[in-house]
């Protein structure tokens, strides 16, 4: 019995000699295998040999003091893994798709887990990396690289290579995959097509389950911009099942006149959202936002609050000085009168040597004239009036401006075409700069004054270059095959645009124009000789009587273009926001409305209250 115990307690003892001493053989055979891996390099480097000593005790004591947490598993490799390795390594990088290699990065980590297990093996993988380090930092400069440095070369060109995916998400991809989804479903469509009436055959089943998930799917990326997991197994689905409709319905012929007659459809839906779309902004740009109604309105109650004397302008004796700069201005907005009359004033340089005439309607002239009172443009001269008090308008024209017949109110308005009575609105200005009420002034026009008429009444940018988006040609607005005008006009003449326009005025009376204009209205309210509108019958008006400025003067385009040049803009004299798109209206051109905008005072009391904002 105690010989049993003996055998016992000897049994016991070797085990535990055993398991102190098994981990000391096995340490002393990897150092050994990594002094012969080193090769000549790392016997000659005996002082990294000792410093890695020192760093193997202090991560020993390091490992002892964190026992309870886990660090990131390592791998150590002998030559033949290491070469098996950078192998693979090259085949992943030419084979590589765009997501990555999930497979072989699994692989990899169950690699991670079959090298090594415990505390000791990961002490020792921890020296081995700070080893290599070390190697790569004295030895990097030789021909003969260690191994250690591809690895660690190789880590870092995989580590690049998933930074830049992550960096680049692949937006184009998705655009590419939803394209092909739409022409299965558009070609689906088509197969389906192809049923005979009460048909309720398998492949048709079929193709109406894979359009349904199709359109889910595309759906779910136009809500979320990114592609389900599951979006290339439908596609395969949907093309099986294509392929299965391409061999029942082998008729080449027939699906190509389906598929255009399906072309058809599309084209015609399309005209009709367009000409909705026009409609609707057409629409828009006659109205008038709720905040202006009510700025409008604030400003009628204050304007009737105050008495008379207290409702002049100063400096009325400008009004009439030939010497001076005159602008005018035709509008019932008051925000747009207002930003044309400040753009002008900040940009002059001498202000005090300008008057502008504001012509409104007796409607909006309280609204108008308070806002000017309120905001005094400085050192110039305003003067606001309206159209009601011409008393020579209806007695000396019969008032014919009423009888247009348009559906838009901007064609048919009064002060449109008030364009036309320059003459007798200021009897005694020789000469007068004519803006439209949508345009903002960037530069001083003190050198359009000097320009030279020769003898003509008429001076603004012409618009008959068929390159540029303000293209106009005399024949999309006039009807050339009535006898009248085809016989007096020639139909490739140049056009030009109102907006900002300069006018010689005593030209203008000399050759009776207002007169000639009337003539024109009254033969084109009996028979149909152009488009609704002031231009056409401006442009016969002034026909053989307009000088051409240069194009810096002003800018067209800004209400309807959204390609304007960004030069043309900042080198123009005047920018005109023609169009249906104003600045002032929702349907604005984002891009183009701080032109604008930066020549109102936001902050004013009334624009808040009114919730006018920027």
């Amino acid at each position: 019995m105690k010989k049993c115990h003996r055998w016992q307690r000897i049994l016991i003892l070797s085990l535990l000699s055993f398991s102190v001493f098994a981990p000391i053989v096995l340490v002393s055979r990897r150092l050994k295998t990594l002094t012969s891996f080193g090769g000549k390099e790392f016997a000659e480097d005996l002082p990294s040999v000792n410093y890695m000593r020192d760093v193997l005790r202090l991560n020993s004591i390091e490992q002892e003091a964190a026992e309870g947490l886990k660090g990131p598993k390592l791998v150590v490799l002998d030559d033949k893994d290491i070469s098996s390795v950078v192998r693979r390594s090259s085949y992943e990088d030419r084979d590589s798709d765009q997501f990555g290699n999930a497979q072989d990065d699994s692989k990899l980590l169950e690699a991670n887990e079959t090298n090594g297990n415990g505390k000791d093996e990961h002490q020792i993988q921890q020296t081995i990396i700070q080893m290599n380090s070390r190697e790569k930092t004295i030895d990097g400069y030789s021909d003969g690289l260690p191994l250690t440095y591809l690895l660690q070369e190789q880590f870092n060109q995989e580590i690049g290579r998933d930074d830049q995916r992550l960096q680049s998400p692949p937006f184009k991809v998705v655009d590419e995959k939803v394209k092909q989804m739409r022409d299965q479903l558009i070609t689906a469509k088509a197969y389906l097509s192809f049923e005979p009436p009460g048909s309720n055959s398998r492949l048709m089943k079929e193709l109406r389950a894979r359009i349904r998930e199709l359109e889910r799917v595309v759906g779910e990326v136009s809500r979320d911009s990114d592609l389900p997991m599951s979006a290339s197994q439908k596609m395969r689905s949907m093309e099986l099942s294509l392929a299965k409709a391409s061999r029942v319905f082998p008729d080449c012929s027939a699906m190509a006149t389906k598929l255009r007659a399906m072309t058809y459809n599309a084209e015609e839906q399309v005209q009709v959202m367009r000409n909705q779309e026009s409609h609707l902004l057409q629409l828009a740009g006659r109205t008038t936002p709720k905040g202006f109604h009510c700025l409008s309105m604030r400003l009628t109650a204050k304007y009737f609050l105050l008495r008379p004397e207290e409702r002049q302008f100063p400096n009325q004796q400008n009004l009439n000085d030939p010497d001076l700069y005159h602008y005018a201005v035709l509008s019932d907005n008051v925000l747009a009168a207002s930003v044309v009359v400040n753009s002008t004033i900040s940009s002059a340089k001498e202000p005090e040597k300008i008057v502008f005439h504001v012509v409104t309607d007796s409607l909006n002239l309280p609204a108008i004239s308070m806002w000017f009172l309120l905001n005094p443009p400085g050192k110039a001269t305003i003067h606001v009036q309206s159209i009601e008090n011409f008393d020579w308008l209806s007695t000396k024209y019969n008032s014919t401006l009423n009888e247009q017949k348009s559906y838009d109110p901007r064609y048919s308005s009064a002060l449109n075409h008030l364009r036309f009575y320059l003459p007798d609105i200021f009897p005694a200005l020789n000469k007068i700069v004519l803006f439209d009420h949508d345009v903002v002034v960037q530069r001083d026009l003190t050198e359009i004054w000097s320009i030279d008429m020769k003898g003509k009444v008429n001076g603004a940018v012409e618009t008959c270059l068929e390159s540029e988006a303000s293209f106009r040609s005399i024949r999309m607005f006039m009807n050339f095959s009535d006898p009248f005008l085809a016989r007096r006009f020639n139909a490739n003449v140049c056009t030009w645009a109102f907006g900002m326009n300069l006018f010689n005025l005593h030209e203008w009376r000399r050759k009776n124009l207002t007169m000639l204009y009337r003539n024109y209205l009254q033969l084109g309210l009996k028979r149909s000789l152009w488009k609704g509108g002031s231009l056409p019958i401006g442009w016969i008006t002034f026909y053989n009587q307009t000088v051409a400025l240069e194009k810096r003067w002003h800018t067209l385009g800004l209400g309807y273009n959204s390609d304007v040049p960004r030069g043309d803009i900042e080198n123009a004299a005047v920018i005109h926001y023609d169009g249906v798109m104003k600045p002032w209206l929702e349907t604005g051109i984002a891009k183009y409305k701080g032109y604008w905008s930066k020549h109102l005072l936001y902050d004013h009391p009334y624009l808040q209250q009114c919730n006018i904002h920027e």
